[in-house]
């Protein structure tokens, strides 16, 4: 497959390091299938959705993943480390996948302190280099010591320029999130939707329903050969239950909409159809859509701007076509559109 075709060139300045203020605030770039572009703002999506479309979120919760903490010298000749880690995925009660740096300078066996009270032994190293760390709290103990050592962790397009502060613990949360908290990066586009956009949207008849997916670190990982070869992306957890299932079959069948906020909440979706309806769903997918794809669940979306070469900029592009996408892209860096997961909206209607 050639990416060629999902290239772009972005101005670093339009890499956005901040929400806007407030969140809903954010610019709304309005694709049309046919091409047209209309530039609006986040809370103008009422005049867009009619009563009776139904929004669906991903209520996912993300959890203070990036962690820094010490290496222990290994015996009275070595000396201590500092270790920044990243978790990826929970493996157990007590444990987690992370990567990690220095990374070449860890090994199985190291014993690292991450807060007073708080560490983890690493107990086995891939050769991707990315480790496990079995922690000396588990299950809710766990959760609370995350809470309480850990920082957001902001994708590494931001990570670079600036360090996490406390601030970002509720900027880069949804304020709708549950509160099973396994993702490690944000369903961004749901940032926009304060209580006040939302309290909007319910007042004119737009309906709103949740699905759950855990977003992980590939989000952000460049495309590999391996995934354009088979079709398939990392693994993600998701869930439809079979009410949301239900309602949402009859939002179609009423001859309404379902408007996915997100690339993460279409993803669930559309990896969850049989028959032609959505299904309830527990467990992981590895659904990548690209174009020649059809979607099956999805009848517009509300998304913020992808990386390009990315499968999220490939997604968007099967829905709308490609052409579409990079004219509404050239459009957007013009007229200087904040890029990414702090940046601004758009709302894609083929």
């Amino acid at each position: 497959m050639d990416l060629t075709a999902y290239a772009f060139d972005l101005p670093e300045a339009l890499i956005a390091l901040r929400p806007a203020e407030p969140q809903d605030a954010a610019r709304l770039l309005v694709v049309h299938g046919d091409g047209r572009l209309e530039d609006a703002g986040v809370r103008d999506l009422p005049r867009y959705l009619a009563a009776g479309d139904t929004l669906v979120f991903n209520d996912t919760r993300v959890i203070p993943a990036a962690l820094k903490g010490t290496r222990l010298a290994r015996d009275s000749s070595g000396s201590d480390i500092a270790v920044d880690a990243n978790l990826v995925e929970r493996a157990g009660p007590s444990e987690w996948r992370a990567l990690a740096r220095p990374g070449k300078r860890l090994k199985p066996g190291d014993r690292i302190i991450f807060g007073e009270g708080f560490e983890a032994a690493l107990t086995s190293k891939a050769e991707t280099g990315e480790i496990t760390l079995d922690f000396n709290v588990e299950g809710e103990a766990l959760d609370l010591a995350l809470d309480a050592f850990g920082a957001m962790p902001l994708p590494p397009y931001i990570a670079r320029r600036r360090a996490a502060d406390g601030k970002d613990r509720e900027t880069y949360q949804t304020s709708f999130a549950g509160e099973d908290a396994q993702s490690v990066a944000a369903p961004t586009a749901g940032l926009h939707f304060t209580p006040r956009l939302r309290e909007e949207l319910a007042a004119v008849g737009i309906l709103n329903e949740t699905v759950r997916l855990h977003v992980g670190l590939g989000t952000f990982s460049p495309l590999k050969e391996s995934q354009l070869e088979s079709g398939k992306l990392h693994e993600e957890w998701r869930r439809v239950s079979p009410e949301v299932a239900e309602r949402l079959n009859a939002v179609r069948e009423a001859g309404k909409r379902i408007v996915p906020v997100g690339t993460t909440a279409l993803r669930t979706l559309e990896s969850s159809v049989a028959g032609g309806l959505i299904v309830p769903t527990v467990g992981p997918t590895d659904i990548f859509l690209k174009p020649g794809d059809r979607l099956q669940a999805t009848d517009a979306l509300v998304t913020n701007f992808h990386l390009p070469e990315s499968s999220l900029f490939m997604l968007v592009c099967a829905l709308m076509g490609t052409d579409v996408m990079q004219a509404a892209y050239a459009h957007a860096i013009r007229q200087e559109y904040r890029f990414y997961s702090y940046g601004d909206a758009c709302l894609l209607l083929p």
